[in-house]
């Protein structure tokens, strides 16, 4: 099927924050969607059949920040340990609503449906079939399957009508059935088809407690499956809050950066309702995180002057407004401003020029700031990806050397390594008597005047905010070694910009800067994820430079930066690990195989490998890895090599042994230099 939905329909719109208005669901005592703030939620990581662990661990989580805890129940046993759960939480105080995790088992669904306050549902494998096999369905033959989906699911909607029970239909991207797979393929299409026949099956029977989710490890896909759900519900009257996610996003660092890519995308949108942050990590630790995410944007001073007029009584046809948007800034398209010129469902990257291999083909660079370093010791260059060795003279490069370093006014007593590109500002380059590898910055105010080589790199600084795009219509780019530096306070203000310079088949190559004020390690890391995450996701940016108050040290910055562009596929430097969270189904020790499996293969730049605790996060969800590592029975692991079953049930203390041999036969391995 051909989407036919045009760019901007899933957001109020592309120039300033404004959060989309979703129907209020209720949740136990906790309303979600509407005007309600964004709800935190988490799922426990212990036995559900362990009572009094699961409820001392849904405890931290709630203390921790979290709205809802979610709590798996893979069988009828664990489903009716909930009962126990939830009574045991209200005796010492808690009310808070509880969410049954359901794969597979329909009779688990039912009866927690009775006993929680929601119940989430995989449309992938809750009656529909996932053997990863590729069948041809034809019309009569897939019309057939989804009356037999129909009756399967019929009995759940009933009950939850019947109780007041809440239900998440969360469509997973390793998980499309093999019906799904076979009209649709692997796609985002695909997810958001597999979600809208539940949620037309709920509105069949009148059902229209929903809250629906659109999880992918692959933060594109991700981001462009939550957009079209939104553009095909809206189509059809629908307007459900979401449940933001990225599934199997890791630990540590990257697993925080990857959360921010994705679910910062998608709040900078204006869409998301409840967050729930995926880590590896125990579940008490990712409230805080998904809690910082949400709160920069529902603190923010826009935000608060919306509210007021979001909760103002509107027909349903205004919540569902498919307006194409408007810029904010009048002076950034000087034509019809409602043209957009990029498709948000899939990923282009921005067709540019290529500048002293910054654009084009070339994947995004990263600059950072030095200039209030001691420029008379290189060996803090060693945070840059540049280890001087003294002894020899000579700089060892890793895979996250930066390509650019900005000195301002500031010059360096030492040699630098010959590939990293010096930037200075304009008037201090001019009187640099060696400008070999040294290039100026220039406010574009000055660059009209200035007398620079049309040959020679340069890089222009643009504020978005304080900028008229016409001034740069004036200026000719035509084989003109410029790179644009872009920034400003908002994220909205350099897309309009990105789309202007499409607009006018400008295709100068564009770094994107991001300056923050006094900030927290772990803020930066968020922020500047989700800042310049959003805007490479859409295809936006040739580079990214980060420029953070002296708190922050450079190796933070600069792991920061080739984080991002690894979490938006755009730069590969390293090894993706593509980990589930843990739950109650889990088979093994996930954190502690985790770091066992990065520290022997950690080296692998562009491999990805998938560890997951149980069969239900196994070969489905890792869809986007390039090997599996799955605990199929106690002590038992089964590896993949992508999708397909390589050895079944290997001990586990060989398990990695066995991975890496596989590695090797297809050529993937090397040695680690360490």
């Amino acid at each position: 099927m051909q989407h036919t939905a045009k760019p901007g329909e899933y957001c109020n719109s592309l120039s300033h924050y404004s959060r989309l208005l979703t129907r209020e669901v209720t949740i136990g005592d906790i309303a979600l969607g509407g005007s309600n703030p964004i709800r935190i939620q988490s799922m426990t990581t212990t036995d559900t059949m362990d009572t009094l662990a699961t409820v001392e661990q849904t405890i931290r989580m709630v203390e921790s920040g979290c709205d809802y805890v979610r709590i798996t129940a893979p069988s009828l046993k664990e489903a009716e340990n909930l009962a126990n759960i939830k009574k045991e939480l209200r005796l010492r105080g808690y009310q808070v609503p509880l969410i049954a995790d359901i794969h597979f088992t329909p009779n688990a669904a039912e009866l927690a449906a009775r006993i929680v306050e929601k119940v989430r549902i995989n449309p992938g494998n809750y009656a529909d079939k996932k053997r990863f096999e590729n069948l041809a369905y034809t019309t009569s033959a897939y019309q057939a399957e989804l009356e037999r989906i129909y009756q399967k699911f019929t009995p759940l909607v009933k009950i939850c009508k019947e109780y007041g029970t809440a239900m998440r239909i969360g469509t997973n991207h390793g998980s499309l059935s093999d019906r799904i797979m076979s009209h649709y393929g692997d796609t985002p299409r695909g997810m958001v088809e597999s979600a809208m026949e539940f949620i037309r099956m709920c509105e069949d029977q009148n059902y229209y407690n929903l809250v629906i989710s659109m999880k992918a490890s692959n933060t594109q896909v991700m981001v462009q499956a939550y957009r079209l759900l939104v553009a095909t519900m809206a189509k059809e009257g629908m307007n459900y809050p979401l449940h933001l996610g990225v599934t199997e996003a890791g630990d540590g660092e990257d697993g925080r950066i990857k959360s921010a890519v994705g679910i910062g995308t998608l709040l900078a949108d204006g869409l998301g309702d409840t967050i729930r942050v995926s880590l590896t990590e125990d579940p008490e630790f990712e409230a805080p995180v998904a809690k910082a995410l949400a709160d920069r944007y529902e603190q923010s001073a826009e935000r608060k002057a919306q509210s007021a007029e979001r909760q103002k009584p509107k027909a349903q046809s205004e919540f569902l407004s498919t307006a194409k948007p408007t810029t904010h800034n009048p002076q950034l398209i000087t034509h019809n401003s409602q043209l957009i010129t990029y498709d948000p469902y899939s990923y282009s990257r921005r067709v540019t020029t290529a500048v002293a291999q910054i654009g084009h083909h070339h994947p995004p660079v990263v600059m950072a700031d030095i200039s209030g370093q001691n420029l008379k010791d290189p060996y803090f260059l060693g945070a840059l990806g540049y280890n001087y060795n003294a002894l020899l003279d000579k700089y060892n490069l890793t895979d996250q050397a930066v390509d650019l370093v900005y000195l301002g006014d500031e010059l360096p007593s030492f040699s630098f390594p010959g590939n990293l590109k010096q930037v200075y500002n304009y008037p201090t380059w001019l009187a640099l008597k060696d400008k070999i590898n040294c290039y100026p910055l220039i406010d574009f105010k000055d660059y009209a005047t200035s007398a620079l080589s049309k040959e020679s790199l340069h890089l222009i600084s643009i504020k978005a905010s304080e900028f008229d795009f016409n001034d740069l219509l004036a200026q000719s780019f035509d084989q003109v070694a410029a790179v644009i530096v872009l920034e400003t306070d908002e994220i909205q203000q350099q897309r309009a910009f990105f789309v202007a310079l499409q607009q006018h088949n400008i295709q100068i190559p564009v770094i994107i800067k991001q300056a923050y004020a006094p900030i927290e390690a772990d803020e930066l890391m968020l922020y500047a994820a989700s800042d310049l995450g959003s805007l490479l996701t859409d295809g936006f940016g040739d580079g990214v430079w980060i420029s953070a108050p002296s708190n922050i040290s450079l190796s933070l910055i600069n792991s920061t930066s080739f984080g991002i562009l690894q979490a938006t596929r755009t730069r590969i430097s390293k090894t993706e690990y593509i980990s589930c969270p843990s739950c109650g189904r889990t088979l093994f020790d996930l954190q502690e195989t985790t770091q066992y499996i990065r520290s022997k293969t950690d080296h692998l730049k562009g491999i990805k490998i998938a560890i997951m605790g149980c069969i239900v996060n196994g070969p489905g969800e890792m869809a986007d890895a390039d090997y599996g590592y799955v605990g199929t029975g106690p002590g038992k692991i089964t590896l993949y090599r992508g999708k397909e079953v390589i050895k079944k049930n290997v001990n586990t203390p060989s398990a990695l042994d066995e991975l890496i041999e596989i590695i090797k036969e297809d050529g993937n391995w090397i040695e680690s230099m360490t």
